[in-house]
């Protein structure tokens, strides 16, 4: 276990399973209460943004396109989240 723990993408990744199952646990059975939907898709927003700056390399990238993709993952949990609370 602790080979995976000698660069950032091992980190990452571990993380990210942990993100999947912790969203499993509070998506799965809950029903459709909007407050839980809202973590679920502030999960999957932060895991996006975790494969982007850790799998993708946008971490070193230019401050102009790195701030870029940092808008892109919160405006899309924004919208997701506006249209699941609307509809």
């Amino acid at each position: 276990m602790l080979h995976y723990m000698r660069n950032r993408a091992g980190v990452s990744w571990l993380i990210l399973v942990a993100l999947t199952l912790a969203s499993f646990a509070l998506g799965a059975d809950h029903g459709t209460g909007s407050l839980i939907a809202v973590g679920v898709l502030a999960i999957a927003a932060f895991k996006v943004r975790l494969v982007g700056l850790d799998f993708m390399e946008l971490r070193h990238a230019p401050i102009p396109l790195r701030a870029a993709f940092e808008v892109y993952c919160v405006a899309w949990w924004a919208l997701l989240s506006g249209l699941y609370l609307w509809l």
